[in-house]
């Protein structure tokens, strides 16, 4: 017993010595969690606020409050039911959209850092620069030539010309493929080499070594790519305003844009309702492909 009692004396006397004055703790600790609340509460607010005009019966941000005086779902039902304004098909597109130019410009990329990484060619290293120097140009710096060309291609294949999707999609594919093979060169070039060795001795093909070895080992830096690809293509605006004219084909950016245009009167409820829902796909998006990044780093292709 008197052992025991000694013990849990010399805790108490640690944890005495330990405990740190208010004062002390406020200008050691205090402080950090004051400034953490701060940013949550910058950050967050806009969120409240949004969440608050889509319930919100009064569709007037002048009168509007951030606690609503009542709520309803009037701005969700009318976004389903005006035909005017076709907020499912804008969010399918959006979606469809985002994740063919991700998943496309994420295999392409892949498959050129593999080559930018592990083959010896003449002209490797001149090509690399060269996709980099393109990426410096702003893409908006060819508007001109790209909405020329989407109605010269729509003459001879209307399926990939102007105001159609497919033509909107190689679009975002040739803008970010350099940049992200760019990245995806510097993961692969930190995957050992012996892999590739030990391969090739198994007899395994250049493909093979590229899909069974490689690419798992890289497939967390090719979810992060692809998350960042999704939330920048589902959200553009600029360039599918010039490449898009009709209300059917528009996306959910260019969607919401009419609900700033219509009866020139800002409709905040529907637009807040319309953001809040649009905010889904990217939500879900981003979890999928969480799952990923934790696995990837799991995943490699050590023969034991």
């Amino acid at each position: 017993m008197g052992t025991s009692d000694d013990r849990r004396a010399a805790v108490n006397q640690i944890q005495a010595q330990n405990r740190m004055s208010p004062q002390r703790w406020l200008r050691e600790i205090g402080w950090r969690h004051l400034v953490l609340s701060l940013a949550c509460v910058f950050a967050l607010y806009p969120v409240v606020w949004v969440v608050s005009a889509a319930f919100n019966t009064i569709d007037n941000q002048a009168a509007a409050r951030l606690i609503p005086a009542g709520l309803t779902t009037d701005n969700f039902t009318e976004l389903f039911t005006n035909p005017l304004t076709p907020f499912g098909k804008w969010i399918f597109n959006s979606w469809k959209v985002a994740v063919t130019a991700s998943a496309l410009n994420v295999t392409l990329a892949a498959l050129a850092a593999f080559a930018f990484s592990r083959l010896r060619f003449r002209g490797r290293r001149t090509g690399l620069l060269s996709l980099l120097l393109i990426q410096v140009f702003p893409q908006f710096l060819g508007f001109i030539a790209l909405f020329l060309l989407a109605q010269q291609i729509g003459e001879l294949f209307p399926a990939a010309g102007l105001d159609t999707h497919l033509y909107l999609i190689l679009v975002y594919i040739g803008g970010a493929i350099g940049f992200n093979a760019f990245l995806i060169k510097g993961f692969m070039d930190t995957i050992p080499a012996s892999l590739d060795e030990s391969a090739e001795v198994d007899g395994a093909s250049v493909f093979q070594i590229f899909w069974r070895i490689v690419l798992p080992l890289a497939r967390p830096v090719l979810a992060v790519i692809f998350i960042i690809s999704f939330i920048n293509v589902y959200s553009e605006f600029i360039l599918a305003r010039t490449l898009v004219r009709s209300t059917d084909n528009l996306t959910l950016a260019l969607g919401l844009q009419l609900f700033v245009e219509s009866d020139f009167a800002v409709r905040w409820g529907n637009m807040a309702a319309a953001a809040l829902l649009g905010a889904f796909p990217i939500v879900f998006t981003f979890l999928v492909a969480q799952k990923q990044i934790i696995g990837g780093l799991t995943q490699g292709a050590v023969k034991g």
